[in-house]
Formats: structure tokens, C-alpha cells, sequence
């Protein structure tokens, strides 16, 4: 007898943290491992909550202890070499006076900026371009591949 859990997605789960400052613009980071920019954020790990991975993210690339304010989006985004993903998207305030206390460790991340949304796609891979513009329009929603329910037809994984 086949045991039915087989079937059961196991998708990755990753929390990223957006700040938008006073003029629109999002806060993206460099990885040292990528060439593309990012948002702040990384793997839940076993036992953790969305929420709680995107507050240790934050500690550990940006040395800011910032508080998750609310959901912005979830992202089921497959990927051909990892599987399924689904990507948990949190509004963590403004930085405000706070910009000039981020304190990269240098080793996973080497630089960060504040990008307008109109130059996204100069910067990180169409999906999380996608990903940033939708909730910034939409506010709190779920996106397939970055993009709002309604728009996806077919699966397009790039």
C-alpha cells in the first residue's frame, strides 16, 4: 500500500524582510555568493515560524533587531533545481534614522541600497522584481511565480 504523504508537496520555505523608505524605494542587498541583488531574508529553519526566520535574517544580515509589522505576500515559486518554494513577504517598517546602523557581516552579504521601483529589473531576477512590485501595488497578496493569482495562466518558472 502506497502511503499517501508521498504525494504531499515539502516545499521550502524562505521569509524576506521589505523596507520602503519615505521616497518608495525598496531596500535590496548584495550576496556574496550571487551575482543579482536581493531582499533581506533566507530558509526558515526546522521548528521556526515565517516570521521568526525573517527576524533572525534581518539580526544576521543587516545587525538589526527589527520586529515583523504584517504579512505583505505569499510566493509559491518553484524552481527547477530546488523544488517547490513558497516565499512569505513582511512589511519591517522604515529604517529611518536607523539606515545608518546596518552593519553587514561581509561574508554572506557586501552591500546594500535603496532602489527605485522602476530600476528593479537592472538589479535581481525577474520573479523578485515581480515579487516587490506586486505587493507594493497590491498590498498583502499571493503571488504564483511573483505574480497575482489572476495573472498566472501556465507555470513559467523563470
Amino acid at each position: 500500500m502506497t502511503d499517501p504523504s508521498d504525494s504531499f508537496a515539502t516545499p521550502r520555505v524562505a521569509a524576506g524582510a521589505l523596507f520602503f523608505d519615505d521616497r518608495g524605494r525598496v531596500l535590496l542587498v548584495h550576496p556574496t555568493y550571487k551575482d543579482t541583488w536581493d531582499i533581506p531574508g533566507g530558509y526558515v529553519e526546522r521548528g521556526e515560524s515565517p516570521a521568526a526566520a525573517c527576524r533572525r535574517e534581518i539580526a544576521e544580515e543587516l545587525g538589526l533587531d527589527r520586529p515583523v509589522l504584517r504579512m505583505l505576500g505569499i510566493d509559491w515559486a518553484p524552481n527547477g533545481n530546488e523544488g517547490d518554494k513558497l516565499l512569505f513577504l513582511f512589511d519591517c517598517g522604515s529604517l529611518g534614522a536607523n539606515e545608518h546602523r546596518i552593519n553587514l557581516d561581509g561574508s554572506e552579504l557586501d552591500d546594500w541600497r535603496w532602489v527605485e521601483l522602476s530600476h528593479l529589473d537592472d538589479l535581481v531576477i525577474s520573479r523578485i522584481s515581480r515579487r516587490i512590485r506586486a505587493v507594493a501595488a497590491e498590498g498583502a497578496t499571493y503571488l504564483e511565480h511573483g505574480k497575482p493569482t489572476m495573472a498566472t495562466e501556465t507555470a513559467d518558472l523563470t
